[in-house]
């Protein structure tokens, strides 16, 4: 794992939380809490169909992109893209309530078709354009939202997904312009066993995320149903931290699954996966520490009066928080090597804590319950997966511990930077 790529990457992932912290102090100041509940019920509907669509547009493409040609793979992304991102929220419209119908299939299209040629950039290990496309996503979202409510005085919550199917558009012709850039134009052609490997790679990844993302949102639901929107608006707040600090993880994870996935080297493979890991777990220690630290009536002065329980809410998630941010690293290992198994079974067994214990708990602790559901749901899902892992390679203490050599090098290079 190149130290630079690992520090720009880094860097990017800073850089996307503040943008996160951003929108969703705005959101919360400028919508409330019921406004807030809406657009995390939105964005959870938007999560669901994108499983479904990441079965083309996900890790398939990333994992496939050294093996088969550019517009082979883009082909069946894109029209898998078109077909869930109809189809999908019509479905819905039918089985729930759902709110925003049109602006759900704008954004399940746009994002699903942005994903393809950004997975596409993690495959071919163009790190570089993946920190751009992602940075860009968060900071082209809020440019919108500010044209929206200050340029046109359009201040409705809708003007939040609004925004985002824009954002969403444009970085989606740029990016599709980069990756055809100097290439003569594609010819697209119908292959069997390129569909077959498509599919069935990323149905099985997409199983175990699919679940993992119930682990994740079903508390929203229940929430809803049993509390009430604000409810969901306020325990939102705290899930957004957990993602925002999670947002350095993931990058360590996409790093190593883009080297693993172009690597025939296990040893190495495990060795980078171990780096990934202390980098992950003590950068989340010192981000919990800060949260935890910040008195609980700033939270109320930040985001307004019915969130000054965001402090209560990240402690109670903080054990799962840091679960998941070390487990993020060893879940890509094991899909970048094809074990997929394990990935399914470690997200089950977190769903069907998380269904069980929803119809008990929540009702009468309510956000409490949710929050100590979630994380105790995080750390039994994690814990299956360092099992294991360490199953498979020896085990140390060190492992959660930069070296001093490590840190002298990330060290220098961040002040070349």
């Amino acid at each position: 794992m190149k130290h630079a790529t690992l520090l720009k990457t880094f860097v990017s992932r800073f850089l996307i939380l503040i943008l996160n912290f951003g929108l969703v102090v705005y959101s919360t100041n400028v919508w409330g809490s019921e406004g807030k509940g809406v657009i995390s019920i939105v964005i959870a509907d938007l999560t669901v169909i994108s499983f479904f669509a990441s079965i083309f547009v996900g890790s398939s493409i990333t994992y496939f992109a050294p093996k088969y040609k550019t517009e082979e793979i883009l082909l069946y992304a894109y029209a898998w893209s078109l077909l869930i991102g109809i189809t999908m929220p019509l479905l819905f419209a039918f089985t729930k309530n759902t709110v925003h119908l049109g602006y759900l299939t704008g954004l399940s299209v746009s994002s699903s078709l942005l994903a393809a040629n950004v997975n596409l950039f993690v495959g071919q290990k163009n790190i570089r354009m993946f920190n751009v496309y992602t940075i860009l996503q968060q900071a082209v979202h809020i440019a919108f939202i500010a044209l929206l409510v200050y340029g046109i005085g359009f201040t409705s919550v809708s003007a939040y997904f609004l925004a985002q199917i824009v954002c969403y558009s444009v970085l989606f012709f740029a990016s599709l312009y980069q990756i055809m850039k100097g290439r003569p134009l594609p010819k697209f052609s119908v292959s069997g066993p390129v569909l077959n490997s498509l599919f069935n790679y990323g149905w099985k990844t997409q199983l175990s995320a699919f679940f993992q993302f119930l682990n994740n949102r079903l508390s929203f639901y229940f929430l809803e149903y049993f509390r009430g929107m604000m409810s969901v608006g306020v325990f939102s707040v705290g899930v957004a931290f957990s993602e925002a600090i999670w947002t350095v993880s993931r990058s360590l994870s996409v790093i190593l699954y883009a080297d693993v996935v172009n690597s025939s080297n296990s040893d190495t493979a495990i060795q980078k996966a171990k780096v990934s890991m202390r980098i992950s777990f003590l950068v989340t220690l010192l981000f919990i520490t800060i949260i935890l630290l910040v008195p609980s009536h700033w939270y109320a002065l930040i985001f307004g009066k019915d969130f000054s329980q965001v402090k209560k809410i990240t402690l109670l998630l903080a054990p799962g928080i840091m679960a998941i941010a070390v487990s993020n690293i060893i879940g890509y290992y094991f899909a970048g090597i094809n074990k997929l198994r394990i990935l399914n079974m470690k997200s089950l067994i977190g769903l069907i804590f998380t269904l069980v214990s929803s119809f008990i708990i929540i009702p009468r602790w309510g956000i409490a319950g949710a929050c100590i559901i979630t994380s105790v749901s995080y750390c039994l899902s994690s814990s299956l997966l360092f099992w294991r892992f360490y199953q498979e390679t020896p085990f140390y203490f060190s492992d959660f511990i930069l070296s001093r050599a490590e840190i002298r090098i990330l060290v220098n290079k961040f002040l070349k930077k």
